[in-house]
């Protein structure tokens, strides 16, 4: 495939930055890099749990520096999708901080008893009664939207049910399915653009995964990179349909690219 020019530059967080807590080969240079050249770039991540001052910190302490605003939460996407649809809305929220902080900032207000919009984030404290008044809230009018699709999220212990889990139980209880705002939707990938001016034709997208962050970025019309220090081997990665415009050991592979359209 032909490569182009690459102006702006999106990249997942969890296995391409950093993986349990750890920095990964070439994220700091990588990152440093960026910085030196001024190329914009955003930190994408489905993940709707933290604030972008939250992730931003949490990389800090990782020795990976990305200023909040260069972090983008399906959180984000999700309000900002709201707030197009229907502005000055209301909702049932089932999630963190990220998600309510970015509501608010979108003008919504929350609604216990009559909500525009149910909305779905991850969460580590899942209540059995929230559950049952989002479910009754969904029977009675309030439409479905989830942050993002994923059914389970790392933890030190082992794997935690995550947002795609709670929405299957929600679904089946109404018999309504979710509207999923993150990856693989490349709606996640065109807020992010317009988030940093970018156009797609210019950026690219670095992931790990070929069902969220490769499709999406196909999707969404971007120069695709799948490094394999996340969850994808190259094996895994030639069975599918689709094949990302390259692969790549790790970000640490990009620098020289960088370097070159300086």
């Amino acid at each position: 495939m032909t490569e182009r020019e690459i102006n702006y530059w999106l990249m997942d967080m969890d296995g391409v930055l950093i993986r349990e807590e750890e920095p990964l080969e070439g994220a700091p240079e990588f990152l440093a890099k960026l910085r030196e050249l001024e190329i914009p770039f955003l930190v994408l991540t489905n993940s709707s749990v933290y604030t972008r001052r939250d992730l931003s910190a949490r990389l800090g302490r990782q020795g990976l520096e990305v200023p909040a605003d260069s972090i983008w939460t399906s959180a984000l996407a999700t309000a900002t999708f709201l707030e197009d649809q229907r502005p000055g809305g209301s909702a049932f929220i089932l999630g963190e901080a990220g998600l309510t902080n970015a509501l608010y900032q979108a003008g919504y207000t929350v609604n216990e008893s009559d909500p525009d919009y149910v909305v779905l984030g991850e969460t580590r404290t899942y209540s059995f009664e929230r559950i049952t008044q989002a479910i009754r809230l969904i029977h009675g009018g309030a439409r479905f939207i989830a942050t993002n699709p994923d059914n389970i999220g790392p933890a030190p212990g082992g794997p935690l049910p995550a947002t795609g889990s709670v929405a299957a139980l929600i679904s089946r209880a109404t018999g309504v399915d979710p509207y999923f705002v993150g990856k693989p939707n490349p709606l996640m990938m065109r807020s992010a653009l317009n988030a940093i001016d970018a156009h797609s034709e210019q950026t690219a997208m670095v992931g790990d995964r070929m069902d969220t962050d490769v499709v999406a970025g196909i999707e969404a019309g971007l120069e695709t990179f799948l490094v394999l220090t996340g969850v994808t081997d190259r094996a895994e990665a030639e069975s599918y349909p689709y094949l990302p415009h390259r692969i790549i050991d790790s970000v640490a592979d990009l620098i020289p690219k960088l370097a070159a359209a300086a």
